[in-house]
């Protein structure tokens, strides 16, 4: 056991070495992490940046006040071939111990966009910029807290001369409700004090504007994506990060958030091939039948039918189909069916759910595509489904916005009321579009690359074109809400141009009902998803 003194104190505090001997009485869950050699490495790691990161302060247990809990967390790091990386330990605090307005106040803490992250790598695509990727270590603990809170000792590591003390946090810690947005006010004035400014269409991207020089920087939690007009510049930033944080550059970007990043003679291919296979593993179907198409053209999911015998598998397996929409927007409407029902899952919901699996071991290669090009016009697809929920008969909307061939958003939702007639519904498809492209030409602008051309919306109904353009006002459209109008004022200023495709060529269907196979498999090409591109000796 080494001994050490904490800054600002004349009492030493313990670095605890791979000795098993120092060991205090711990629970019996913790009991075999302890005597596993690299488990108990993994803690010692973790322990020792936490007493060098100064995060808390031992002192006698307050009378009458709250002590949150605190606990081990294990998990093996993987690779993105799935090889194990390391063993990492994490001490975490039980916030679920916490009082509002005691030891918590507010908690909220944005993460990036996944349509702000596509949008980013699309412009260094096609500007051919470098990108990497870096991982901040330990990244809650660089918050500081505004409130007083006071925590159990470490098992296993408590201090054996003030064995009753507690830790008062000096800093942040995982597990406690308010860490989160701690960290991210701690890195967004590092970023504030060095140059960047804060994007005001999304909060966690970060922007560099010196002259020439530009960068962009993707916060999410813990995981940055830094892209920069130069390798000059790109190394510059990440120096300085890392004289700020203790962080680890990861090289370029190839593993972000589940998602498997190629680049390619075509640009970036985006895939979740790893964890779409975790998803089968966990539902047993690793080895069904695939099947050609996500869901059928049938009727759309009623609430009807049995219960399901395990509702929580049902919730966690469309949970995690939720997040593979990430890099598959051709399953995008056949998870938004089933989500529908996660409340109360029927027999019929869930082997619509085995559908979208068994469509997804057949496609594990696929992925989303994103080209290297010139081209910067905005264009959008938007498609409703009239009145197509059977049990509240209100209708489905869809789109999805291309930056040049790159897919950058896409959407599949219920729409909110009723629609009394088609022209409403597929009007009010068109306003989701609109400002989904409203947004998106607005984080153009910040990146400074703003649009010199007006953004197209194609629809399939030319009631809805009509209405875009003329202010008319008949008995089937008076009752719709001034605020959908407000596509009107965009087309007036032309900003925004409505205009009619035919539906043979309207890709927003795919967002709204089940299509033929041969007609599904048409417009999914058109949607950028590809199967992963073979790799060659130079990587691409």
């Amino acid at each position: 056991m080494v001994t050490r003194y904490r800054v600002g104190t004349n009492r030493p505090t313990q670095r605890y070495t791979l000795n098993v001997s120092t060991i205090s009485p711990i629970p019996k869950s913790y009991s075999n992490a302890f005597r596993d050699p690299n488990w108990y490495r993994a803690m010692l790691d973790e322990y020792n940046a936490l007493i060098k990161n100064n995060t808390w302060v031992l002192v006698p247990r307050p009378p009458d006040a709250n002590i949150v809990r605190s606990l081990w967390l294990f998990r093996h790091k993987h690779n993105a071939d799935g090889s194990l990386n390391r063993y990492k330990a994490r001490l975490v605090a039980n916030g679920s111990t916490q009082i509002a307005g005691i030891d918590v106040d507010e908690t909220f803490s944005p993460v990036v966009k996944p349509a702000t992250i596509r949008t980013v790598l699309s412009l260094a695509i096609s500007r051919h910029w470098p990108v990497h990727q870096l991982d901040v270590k330990n990244a809650f603990l660089h918050g500081s807290l505004s409130e007083t809170v006071y925590m159990h000792q470490p098992p296993g590591f408590r201090d054996p001369r003030h064995p009753d003390h507690v830790c008062l946090l000096q800093r942040s810690l995982y597990g406690l409700k308010q860490a989160p947005r701690a960290w991210f006010q701690r890195f967004a004035a590092y970023a504030a004090r060095v140059g960047f400014l804060h994007s005001r269409c999304d909060s966690s991207l970060f922007i560099y504007r010196q002259g020439s020089d530009t960068a962009y920087l993707l916060l999410y939690v813990d995981d940055i994506v830094l892209t920069a007009s130069s390798t000059a510049l790109l190394q510059r930033i990440i120096a300085s990060l890392h004289a700020e944080f203790s962080m680890t550059d990861l090289g370029p970007l190839n593993y972000f958030l589940g998602v498997s990043v190629t680049r390619n003679t075509s640009g970036m291919f985006l895939s979740q091939q790893k964890y779409a296979t975790e998803v089968l593993e966990r539902a047993g179907m690793l080895t069904c039948n695939p099947c050609r198409t996500p869901v059928d053209t049938d009727s759309k999911l009623a609430a009807a039918g049995d219960p399901v015998s395990d509702p929580t598998l049902y919730r966690r397996l469309a949970g995690a189909l939720q997040y593979l929409t990430f890099t598959r927007p051709d399953i995008s409407y056949a998870v938004q069916q089933v989500c529908l029902f996660m409340h109360d899952p029927r027999e019929p919901h869930f082997s619509a759910l085995k559908r979208i699996l068994r469509y997804v071991r057949g496609t594990l290669t696929s992925g989303l595509q994103l080209y290297s090009s010139t081209t910067s016009s905005l264009v959008a697809y938007s498609d409703a489904d009239w009145a197509g929920c059977p049990t509240t008969r209100r209708s489905t909307s869809g789109y999805c916005v291309f930056l040049g061939n790159n897919l950058l958003s896409w959407s599949s939702k219920r729409q909110f009321t009723l629609s009394r007639s088609s022209a409403e519904a597929e009007y009010r498809g068109v306003a989701n579009a609109v400002a989904e492209t409203c947004w998106l030409r607005n984080l153009l602008r910040e990146l400074h690359t703003p649009l010199s051309t007006a953004t197209i919306v194609y629809c399939d109904n030319v009631s809805a074109v009509y209405l875009s353009s003329n202010p008319v006002q008949h008995q089937r459209t008076k009752h719709i809400e001034i605020d959908i109008h407000f596509v009107r004022d965009l087309v007036t200023t032309g900003h925004i141009r409505v205009l009619h495709v035919p539906s043979r060529y309207q890709y927003a269907d795919i967002f709204t009902k089940g299509l033929p196979t041969a007609l599904f498999d048409e417009f999914r090409d058109s949607l950028s998803v590809r199967s992963s591109p073979a790799q060659t000796a130079g990587g691409y």
